[in-house]
């Protein structure tokens, strides 16, 4: 359990690796359990809480009469009586429990929760956790977790792990499972991490098996927290060895380089601003744009022409907000390679997505003499295998005079085995953080060793890109082209979205208003389905709403109610179903598009003017920029609605130190458009207490660490030095780290993504 823990048996444990009806979650609860991806012993084992409830202050009954404590409390009592009582006017009904120990009596009381009664009985003597309030001369507990009292006690009397839960699992249960699946499992855990490495983390520092325990049940915080920090360290040592691996093996490969004369650099540049200027134009009704490119897309190009012209494989992030004309640069880049006689790939996240750029992409490309081949799973196999032929035999010319074949968009279809490229030289990944490593490497392979240019609209604060991305080279795209309206951005109340408070109309009567107008728009909520655990809307919920309150809202605007179809979009729908409601909504047949933030990535609708965020609290930073993103792409005004129940409108809320920083938050937003300065922000607004880390997209998947955090920015710089020692010339983890290796590429650590890069590495 110290630094001394030696690396041993790296072979898997296999009871971590058996399916979760080893500790008996079978039938029903099985498929509810897959809704929090988790199957096996091992998914239960690292399914890590998101916060803790302190239980372990415990009082007699007698002593809360005395002095109810303003935070939680537990007392172990006995029920005396049991009962469920109707809700008077249809209210909801509730359990009561009479209390008693030695000192005195007490009440409990849970509304709304029937299986109450079926979990206790009157003579069970039981540990109550939660918060106390008199009641006359009675203490009551309302809607306490409760337990079997005693040293195993799991749900109260304790430090209470509260996990991440779906419809239909309680935490309860949850929580009983994960305790069988500890017990199950951990006793074969072996330690993974080297002596040098361990020692980076403290002479104190935990083997993984009590690390693992104490993150869901420490004894005391301190335990906890020395477990966090090692999972921590964890995470970050599995990141930096993948960047140090890929640095390694780009060290050690050529490229064929691509040069760009002076003349054809400037005259490409030209015809692109040329093109983006008649498209101006035309949404303006044709009156003349002139369009030139910015100061930071002409210093990305001029890098990106000198990276392509060199020895070495170009690996450069190119990172920028929604519509700051990232595009245009990737265009370029592939028009000229497409000059040079070779090929260059982009891959898109989503089918749609990838229609969209070749769209962009052709109208940019064409007037300089290349057309653009498309490649998706959704494609007829006669179109499929057009585009292979294409791709392994480009025509230099068609009879429009176009090469054919030389610069292809696609989807993971790209990345198949049966794809293979004449002679792949550029290779852009477009929504970066939304492929796996071995994703971008197993299209890189199809090249000799071409160049890779990523793309991300999600900007990451400077000092975290000093660690997220130490193995690129970052450039900024920081100013918006020219034309872009700014999005006009407000914050409402749940109260407020027909009328608000002032007497003005509301939010639901700008959609009415905007629709009617020949206008689209989007509303996002946080859940897919309504979850007991949270009260926060799904994506039912919205669409209700706006269908609800539709002839209220347009009412309100003084307006005829305008035609309304809502469809519904989310995460959990079939990729094919949910491109083509998406498509009906760019085409114009669905007026409004409710989802979750699965909206991120997607449609170009220029006549989208209106983002209604529900709950919006509930989203980070970067995810609400996002999403404002997703209109403001035409002329017309667009507007950002942020709805919260958790905004303190009053300023004697703002002392609720919770709807403070909803506040601080929100009002961000509202403050700024700049896609940098609110990463900053976001990073600045995170509290040290958080366990999980950022939740934000670009980010890799943390689950324990926080790059928010000073602490953990400081372990990563221990992590670099100790990943740059196990890392070989070659970019590969030494041999005797076959343990550290199986969990990278197999194991916990593998949703951090950087242990792709090894597994790619060790087929090749």
């Amino acid at each position: 359990m110290t630094a001394e823990t030696t690396a041993v048996d790296p072979t898997p444990p296999s009871a971590l690796d058996e399916p979760i009806k080893s500790v008996g979650v079978v039938g029903q609860m099985a498929g509810k359990f897959r809704r929090l991806d988790l199957y096996t012993v091992r998914d239960l084992v690292f399914h890590l809480p998101r916060k803790y409830n302190d239980f372990s202050h415990t009082m007699t009954l007698r002593q809360l009469r005395d002095r109810p404590p303003e935070s939680p409390v537990s007392a172990t009592v006995e029920i005396v009586d049991l009962r469920v009582e109707q809700g008077f006017r249809r209210r909801v009904q509730r359990t009561v429990a009479r209390l008693r120990d030695e000192t005195g009596e007490g009440e409990a009381i849970w509304f709304g929760r029937r299986y109450i009664e079926r979990r206790l009985a009157v003579g069970d003597v039981v540990a109550l956790s939660g918060k106390v309030e008199l009641r006359g001369w009675l203490p009551r507990f309302a809607n306490p977790e409760f337990g079997a009292a005693g040293e195993g006690a799991l749900h109260a009397n304790r430090i209470v792990p509260v996990y991440r839960l779906t419809s239909g699992v309680t935490g309860a249960y949850l929580r009983t499972k994960i305790r069988a699946a500890l017990d199950h499992a951990l006793p074969d855990f072996q330690e993974y991490l080297p002596p040098e490495a361990l020692a980076e983390v403290g002479s104190d520092a935990p083997d993984i098996a009590h690390a693992v325990e104490w993150m869901h049940f420490p004894p005391e915080f301190a335990e906890n927290d020395r477990a966090t920090l090692r999972l921590a360290f964890d995470e970050l040592l599995a990141l930096q060895v993948g960047m140090v691996a890929r640095q390694r093996q780009r060290q050690v490969e050529d490229s064929l380089p691509v040069e760009v004369a002076d003349e054809r650099y400037a005259d490409s540049i030209a015809a692109v601003e040329g093109v983006i200027g008649e498209q101006v134009a035309r949404r303006r009704g044709g009156v003349a744009a002139e369009i030139r490119l910015t100061a930071d897309q002409a210093e990305a190009l001029d890098r990106i022409r000198r990276d392509m012209a060199g020895a070495r494989p170009m690996m450069r992030l190119l990172q920028g907000d929604v519509g700051s004309g990232k595009t245009a640069v990737a265009a370029l880049a592939m028009a000229w390679v497409a000059d040079s006689g070779a090929q260059a790939a982009l891959l898109a996240p989503t089918d749609l997505l990838a229609r969209q750029h070749a769209a962009t992409l052709s109208a940019l490309l064409q007037p300089l003499g290349h057309d653009v081949l498309m490649l998706t799973g959704s494609m007829s196999a006669a179109a499929r295998s057009e585009a292979l032929a294409l791709l392994a035999a480009p025509l230099p010319s068609t009879t429009e005079g176009r090469t054919k074949g030389r610069v292809v968009v696609g989807t993971h279809a790209l990345v198949q085995d049966a794809v293979g490229f004449d002679d792949l030289r550029l290779v852009v990944v477009d929504e970066q953080h939304r492929f796996g490593v071995a994703e971008r490497e197993a299209l890189a392979a199809k090249g000799t060793s071409p160049h890779v240019l990523l793309m991300t609209a999600t900007p990451i604060p400077r000092t975290l890109g000093q660690i997220v991305h130490a193995d690129l080279d970052v450039v900024d795209l920081r100013t918006p082209p020219a034309g872009r309206q700014e999005i006009k951005t407000g914050i409402r109340g749940m109260d407020e979205l027909v009328t608000r408070r002032d007497g003005r109309s509301g939010a639901l009567a700008l959609i009415a208003t905007e629709v009617a107008a020949g206008n689209r728009a989007f509303v996002v909520v946080p859940l897919v389905e309504d979850d007991q655990e949270q009260s926060a809307l799904s994506v039912d919920n919205g669409a209700d709403i706006v269908r609800d309150n539709w002839e209220a809202a347009a009412r309100i605007a003084g307006i005829e109610p305008p035609p309304l179809i809502v469809e519904i979009v989310h995460g959990q729908m079939k990729a094919s179903e949910r491109d083509e409601r998406m498509d009906r909504f760019r085409r114009g047949e669905v007026q409004v598009l409710v989802g979750t933030t699965v909206v991120e990535v997607g449609v170009d609708v220029p006549e989208a003017t209106v983002m209604l965020v529900l709950d919006a609290d509930r989203f980070g930073l970067a995810q609400l920029h996002q999403l404002r993103g997703r209109v403001g792409r035409g002329d017309a005004q667009s507007f950002c609605v942020l709805v919260s129940g958790r905004y303190p409108f009053q300023s004697a809320d703002e002392k609720d130190e919770e709807k403070a920083a909803v506040k601080s938050r929100l009002d961000a937003l509202a403050g700024t458009t700049d896609g940098f300065a609110l990463a900053e922000m976001d990073m600045e607004q995170r509290r040290e207490g958080e366990l999980l880390g950022l939740n934000q997209s670009g980010l890799p998947p943390l689950r324990v660490a926080s790059l928010s955090r000073p602490a953990h920015r400081e372990l990563s710089v221990k992590a670099r030095t100790i990943a740059e020692q196990l890392v070989d010339e070659h970019g590969r983890l030494r041999p005797d780290l076959s343990g550290l290796q199986h969990e990278m590429t197999s194991g916990w650590l593998q949703r951090v993504g950087a242990g792709e890069v090894l597994a790619v590495d060790s087929d090749a």
